[in-house]
């Protein structure tokens, strides 16, 4: 097992998919140990700091990466199976923005309100108990949250010589911002250039469907990742899949077109892997579909078309990857 560990300089962030060299080389079956800085660039670190007075936009969601994965081509896939995700600090930030978010003005949604006063939450991380405290900042109430450790953004350099913003989800990946993609889980992402160029960032201790205010708990990671290389399958959409499900995400505007495009690519993947005829597919579809909303608040919003495992033929798919994926990582975790 070659084992790459790999911790950014501030300098070598990545703020787009496409558009930035690869950082490094590296091989299907190797597994990745990686930290990533938070959506803030941790410059976020008390209740006083206001986003827009520290950080500059549109530096927000630094990228760890891209790495150049050897043998990849257009037309293939790309597996990335999240190994562990853990915070690398004993402390997150979350916050509301003017103009960003589900429940305020945007300039998308053009309104003569105000915009939302900028206001931070600072949450201390409790390892021991795997909790995250939140408290509010006008009267007394705290709860300990479960801590749900995922990553906003994963993805790859889109096509035709694109470079696009890390906030932003498409066909490549990007700011998906699913609380799907968490330890456990494996990613597929198709391939759009050589070498794939994959980039991974935007921790969150944890996150509500639809992360409704645009800001999760957001959170430095160390991130242990295994990547394997499909070689001539294609992945229109990013494609998740952990032990008990199959999932496609779509992102677009409006949201039906999200909806829409999970739910078509779920039944395009059904008939690849099963063999169902499309009619059929999306009859069953019909029947056992899941479909949480990841987010509606960045450029794009994602949704998530799930199918339980026990549904299906078999709970197979890309030729047994997530499950050879998880003996890597079981691998890993025995030899550390």
């Amino acid at each position: 097992m070659n084992v790459v560990s790999y911790r950014p300089d501030p300098s070598e962030f990545a703020w787009t998919f496409g558009g930035v060299p690869p950082v490094m080389k590296v091989k299907p079956g190797d597994v990745l140990e990686l930290w990533t800085e938070d959506a803030f660039a941790g410059k976020v670190t008390s209740a006083d700091d206001v986003v827009s007075r520290v950080i500059e936009l549109p530096f927000v969601n630094p990228q760890t990466g891209p790495f150049f994965v050897e043998g990849a081509e257009p037309g293939d896939t790309l597996a990335i199976h999240f190994v562990s995700i853990e915070p690398s600090r004993d402390h997150a930030a979350s916050c509301t923005l003017p103009l960003f978010g589900a429940l305020t003005s945007t300039h998308q949604t053009a309104t003569l309100q105000e915009p939302l006063r900028e206001v931070t939450w600072i949450y201390e991380i409790d390892r021991t108990n795997r909790t995250v405290a939140y408290r509010a900042r006008n009267g007394d109430y705290s709860v300990a949250l479960p801590m749900d450790p995922m990553h906003g953004t994963v993805g790859v350099a889109p096509a035709a010589f694109e470079a696009r913003s890390s906030l932003v989800p498409d066909a490549h990946g990007g700011n998906m911002d699913t609380p799907e993609m968490r330890a456990g889980a494996t990613c597929y992402l198709g391939v759009n250039v050589e070498g794939a160029l994959f980039s991974l960032g935007d921790g969150h201790c944890r996150q509500g469907e639809g992360e409704t205010c645009g800001v999760a708990v957001e959170s430095a990671m160390d991130t242990v990742i295994a990547i394997d290389l499909i070689k001539g399958r294609s992945t229109p959409w990013p494609r998740l899949e952990n032990d008990a499900y199959l999932m496609s995400t779509g992102s677009a505007r409006p949201l039906e077109d999200a909806f829409r495009i999970a739910h078509a690519d779920m039944v395009a993947w059904l008939g690849e892997e099963f063999g169902l005829e499309m009619l059929d597919a999306y009859q069953l579809l019909t029947q056992v579909a899941e479909t949480p909303i990841a987010n509606v608040c960045d450029p794009n919003y994602t949704v998530v078309a799930k199918v339980a495992k026990r549904h299906l033929p078999s709970g197979e798919a890309y030729a047994r990857t997530h499950a050879k994926l998880k003996e890597v990582a079981a691998e890993y975790r025995r030899g550390r």
